[in-house]
């Protein structure tokens, strides 16, 4: 390092993980003491761009950073997005359960901070669903409303949200608003060379077109290359296909029918015999695509599924027009995401696969983590890349075991569903705790961390939505916990009657705006 101190902040790659990174430090520089920020990213690097899901934290994370909601949504082509539903994962269409679905909302249970209702509702589960009982969003989401109305101001909430956006549109805005308004130095240029210096910290990045950019701490935002992380440091990968085996996607833009056709609120999720169908509904168009298996499917097969998904949803798409995109991705995490002074972060760290969304949060939730525990001086670094480490480990094995719980309770027959239920196929952790919940069902000293990634709510909404019921007889309820089913429909009467669709309120932002905060 040119210093001890951390008076300079390079980040290495664009994208929505460096943009990120580079907003959420410069918009705070309380918390760094004043460092300046530097990105450098390699030119006509070509984004994704088939549409991406965030949670509800992204709403905190534009407002740190000093963007309005009016602007993002503008901007990014965004759509509001109240949860995830998952159609024909329990059980095979030809078993009499095609219209099969569930529901994973973004809000939480009714009365959950202070009472576990799930084991109330078991004696009405033939009746109505454990997020309809629980959740007053799912009726938002079962008609497409805006989770608020335009009286409501930039983030301001009926319901929690996050967002459905455009990869690509949402770097330049963070990248624009980044350069013009918080001082973010911007380079373009290709990194040839990495220099070290006595203790093996970077000191310096030698670019192609602007000569040696010196630096305190580098952010590794360069994607699955890992520039620095693995191209310099040799930061291993430890892959993950042994526990979830999604290692492709096959993905494509699709135009609505119409400029008044209907906007998802949700993440859509449907299986297929060798994977999974993600829909995403932007303002201007859909995001479709195909998460599989090398090792169960062909990418062929992939296409023939999307396309035949396509065909049953958008009878007036032109297929022969519609550009389809290949992705190969290995699904794990890096065995360190701190070394020395570099710090992984979004597609660099790891990436698993797109279910449930959790590569932005992640980008979120590390940049937080370092932000927190920010190292003003160098000899800081070690034990504060430990505490970072042992933090993101954490979080990416939570990951892991959330995800495949949505496998490991499906009853599909095919072999790619087989082979999910393997017992060594799922970790330990998850394989205790669904001995557990056999007989109790999770609550609050389940996951008990301040900052966990998914809380035991997740958890309720998927096992109950794959009707994985525990072995213990229903609750009688008293008069108090009916009151708070009670006030649940009620909610949902009151937002169905009051609330906008999101096309609607979508409309209205493009044409008037939301009231500033």
């Amino acid at each position: 390092m040119a210093t001890s101190t951390v008076n300079h902040i390079v980040i290495i790659g664009g994208g929505s993980a460096g943009w990120l990174s580079a907003g959420l430090i410069a918009a705070q520089p309380h918390l760094t003491h004043n460092a300046k920020v530097t990105l450098i990213e390699s030119p006509n690097v070509p984004t994704l761009g088939v549409g991406e899901g965030t949670w509800p934290t992204m709403r905190q994370t534009l407002k740190t950073i000093g963007i309005s909601e009016t602007q993002f949504i503008r901007q990014c082509d965004a759509s509001f997005k109240q949860g995830s539903r998952f159609d024909g994962w329990s059980h095979d269409e030809n078993e009499g359960q095609a219209n099969e679905h569930y529901y994973h909302p973004f809000s939480l249970p009714v009365a959950y901070q202070n009472l576990n209702i799930a084991p109330y509702w078991f004696a009405q589960h033939d009746a109505v669903s454990f997020s309809h009982a629980v959740s007053s969003q799912t009726y938002l989401c079962d008609h497409n409303k805006a989770p608020k109305s335009h009286l409501h101001s930039d983030y301001q909430t009926v319901a929690n949200y996050g967002y459905h956006l455009d990869a690509g549109k949402f770097a330049q805005l963070l990248q624009q608003h980044c350069i013009d308004k918080l001082n973010v130095n911007h380079i373009i240029s290709h990194v040839d060379d990495v220099i070290n210096d006595d203790d093996n910290y970077i000191s310096a990045v030698q670019t192609r077109d602007h000569g040696l950019i010196t630096g305190d701490l580098f952010i590794d935002c360069s994607g699955h290359h890992g520039r620095l992380i693995e191209q310099h440091y040799k930061v291993a990968l430890q892959s993950q296909d042994h526990i979830l085996f999604n290692d492709r996607a096959v993905a494509v833009q699709v135009p609505y029918a119409n400029n008044e056709q209907e906007i998802l609120s949700y993440t859509k999720a449907t299986a297929q015999d060798t994977g999974w169908i993600w829909d995403i509904g932007l303002q201007s168009r859909r995001g479709v695509g195909m998460v599989y298996s090398s090792k169960f499917e062909t990418t062929q097969g992939a296409k023939d599924k999307l396309i035949s998904y396509l065909n049953k949803t958008q009878s007036h798409l032109s297929l022969a027009e519609l550009t389809i995109r290949e992705l190969k991705f290995t699904p794990g995490y890096r065995e360190h995401f701190w070394h020395k002074n570099c710090i992984a972060i979004g597609m660099s760290a790891g990436f698993i696969e797109p279910l449930e969304a959790s590569a932005l949060v992640m980008v979120e939730l590390s940049l937080n983590n370092l932000l927190a525990n920010f190292p003003t001086h160098k000899n800081a670094m070690p034990q504060l890349a430990q505490r970072f480490d042992q933090q993101t480990h954490y979080r990416w094995q939570r990951i892991i075991e959330f995800l495949k719980l949505h496998y490991v309770l499906s009853k599909r027959t095919s072999e790619y569903w087989q082979a999910h239920r393997a017992p060594n196929a799922a970790p330990r952790a998850l394989i205790d705790n669904l001995t557990l919940w056999q007989y109790q069902s999770p609550w609050l000293n389940d996951f008990d961390r301040a900052q966990e990634v998914f809380s035991s709510a997740s958890y309720q909404y998927v096992l109950y939505g794959m009707k994985h019921l525990p072995q213990f007889p229903a609750m009688k309820m008293p008069a108090a916990v009916i009151e708070h089913f009670t006030k649940s429909q009620q909610e949902a009467k009151q937002g169905l009657a009051k609330l906008p669709t999101n096309r609607q309120l979508l409309n209205h932002i493009q044409k008037f705006g939301l009231q500033p905060i």
